[in-house]
């Protein structure tokens, strides 16, 4: 039935996976609005109880997983290609990094680089200093890059990281259930693999839902400002409207032409809103408080990596970081398998430098300049935004109170409203591309209409959950997310097994070393002499790996009838052209890959 449908439809895809993830997520929409209060009471309840009891488990995953990131990147496996050994970087690094900085947090930095430092400054998160003092300002400084710098981008860094290397370097499909191979095996293909996939399809809806939700809620904020336009559901489901459509063009236009060109612009008037800030404002306090900032940062990562306010009990870590986290992951899919198509050709280690390079570093100087900007004004100039972000709770007219104390506020603030839209548009046209890829299984080109659906879909769920809710915009966003990214976290902790694994069966055991062997030494006439003694003779090891083998014997006998020659110490040979390599890939003249190297 789900064939025939699939057909009828045109579609070129997984009908399991597709229907499966569509249905799930209309029957929300539908229920939600049917049965708006026991649907406010059920997600109420589980994520009251979820960040009572599991917060630390969500902290304690994020540490974890950028730990392990970390370590990888720097032993051996760092220098594996997600791809063929040969293959090199698709896009420069200015263009990679502008298209991480979109599909990423572009929407979040313009929501919350205002918001959140103010927030903590009014309400410092560990209650130990006195609220709008400059202490409370470190403190603040320190929580918001905590928030948005190496832990956010290691979420999405780690599915990134599997989707790289068992999509470009297996050849498996374009899906979560891939980076499972290693434990499933071909199941991945089976029942087990599409929950698997239908499961992140949903939370990868969910968490970018909840970022045009946000995003929504900004742009009603800044044209109520600017044009006293009403902020209401009516106008946030217009808006949301409104952007679908625009994401529905850049998704037709496809990656280079849509995606990529709104990846360019975007990072370019991002550029120019924070050099703005930087010269109108004050310059000299937000060039020497960025510069500090970085080192409240790296002062305060190491306690807040693992701060879980467990004295206290204030509750304030619940609904903060773990909200951020749960978020985060849900969407670390999408994120995930994008950065990994536009990451192809990359080493390990370049990949895991880059992405916890390039766009932290943007964080750091984005919340440093907004941050800084914000206590300067509240400590030293006229104040007003502790009373409209805090007191009134306006969280998202927080950055247009901000502008407010700049000169051109209007055109600026209009200037903010189109960015936040342009990055809201690259985040539901890439959702839709990679949630395409993940239903279909391949990165073949699908019609337009498959794709656009996508599109609708996401923006159908973000005007659910903001408006269709019994609840504030912004709380039921939270209590939703903080569900549904539970199954996520547990995920995590499997895909770094997984993926270990993984690289271990391809890349093999690494040899051991050789070195000199030194006699006893009991004077210094017998340290001079060992000091003599050469040192090992260089060795060439060679081994044959058969396209075709059944097992291991098998390989070893075919690599010997095929007449693969090795090379032991002391021949001319060993001693040769070839010496000073690491190692050599060749082919014989039966096609087995020889692969050579030096010990």
């Amino acid at each position: 039935m789900l064939q025939k449908a699939h057909d009828s439809l045109r579609l070129r895809t997984s009908p399991g996976v597709f229907f499966s993830s569509a249905f799930i997520a209309l029957l929300f929409v539908v229920v939600t609005i049917l049965f708006t209060d026991g649907v406010d009471s059920i997600f109420s309840t589980a994520s009251n109880w979820i960040m009572t009891n599991l917060g630390w488990f969500y902290v304690l995953g994020v540490t974890t997983f950028l730990l392990f990131l970390v370590g990888i990147a720097f032993t051996h496996y760092g220098r594996v290609r997600l791809g063929g050994d040969d293959e090199r970087p698709e896009h420069s690094t200015l263009a990679w990094f502008a298209m991480l900085f979109a599909a990423g947090i572009g929407t979040i930095l313009m929501f919350w680089g205002v918001a959140e430092p103010i927030s903590h400054f009014a309400n410092p998160p560990m209650q130990d200093v006195e609220p709008q003092s400059v202490e409370a300002a470190e403190e603040a400084m320190g929580f918001a890059l905590y928030h948005f710098g190496l832990h956010t981008w290691t979420i999405f860094a780690l599915p990134g990281l599997g989707f790289g290397y068992f999509i470009y370097k297996r050849h498996l499909p374009p899906r979560v259930s891939s980076i499972f191979a290693p434990l499933l095996g071909g199941r991945i293909y089976g029942p087990i693999g599409k929950t698997i996939d239908v499961v992140a399809i949903i939370g990868t809806i969910f968490g970018v839902a909840t970022s045009v939700g946000l995003g929504t809620l900004q742009i009603n904020a800044g044209l109520a400002q600017l044009f006293d336009i009403q902020e209401s559901g009516i106008v946030q489901i217009a808006l949301i409207a409104i952007v679908t459509v625009m994401a529905g063009i850049s998704v037709a236009l496809g990656l280079d032409k849509g995606i990529k060109r709104l990846s360019n612009i975007n990072i370019g008037m991002a550029v120019m809103l924070l050099v703005f800030v930087l010269v109108t404002g004050p310059s000299l306090f937000l060039l020497k408080g960025m510069i500090e900032s970085a080192g409240i940062y790296a002062e305060a990562l190491p306690r807040l990596a693992f701060w879980n306010d467990t004295f206290a009990d204030s509750g304030w870590q619940n609904t903060w970081t773990v909200f951020y986290w749960a978020w985060t992951i849900t969407w670390s899919p999408f994120v995930g398998i994008f950065i990994a198509r536009i990451s192809r050709g990359r080493t390990i280690r370049e990949f895991v430098g880059g992405v916890l390079g390039l766009p932290v570093l943007f964080s750091v100087i984005w919340f440093s300049i907004f941050g800084m900007g914000s206590f300067h004004i509240e400590l030293e100039g006229g104040g007003g935004l502790v009373e409209r972000v805090v007191d009134d709770g306006d969280i998202p007219g927080a950055l247009f109170e901000f502008l407010g104390n700049f000169p051109l506020t209007g055109l600026v603030s209009g200037i903010a409203i189109i960015l936040v839209v342009i990055f809201f548009v690259t985040s539901v046209d890439s959702t839709a591309m990679v949630l395409d890829m993940m239903a279909a299984g391949h990165e073949g080109k699908a019609p337009i209409h498959q794709r656009l659906f996508w599109a609708v879909l996401m923006g159908l769920v973000a005007a659910t959950m903001l408006v269709a809710t019994g609840k504030d915009g912004l709380d039921a966003l939270q209590q939703v997310i903080t569900v549904v990214g539970l199954p996520f976290f547990v995920m995590g902790f499997i895909m770094m097994y997984s993926l270990v694994r993984g690289i271990r069966e391809d890349l093999g055991e690494r040899p051991e070393p050789i070195t000199r062997q030194w006699p006893e030494v009991r004077s210094a006439e017998e340290l001079e002499a060992a000091q003599e003694l050469p040192a090992p003779e260089v060795v060439i090891h060679t081994r044959a790996i058969p396209d075709e083998c059944e097992d291991g014997e098998n390989a070893a006998e075919d690599a010997e009838d095929a007449g693969v020659h090795r090379v032991h110490a002391g021949e001319p040979e060993a001693l040769g052209a070839r010496g000073n390599g690491a190692h050599a890939e060749n082919k014989d003249s039966t096609g087995t890959t020889v692969v050579e190297e030096n010990r």
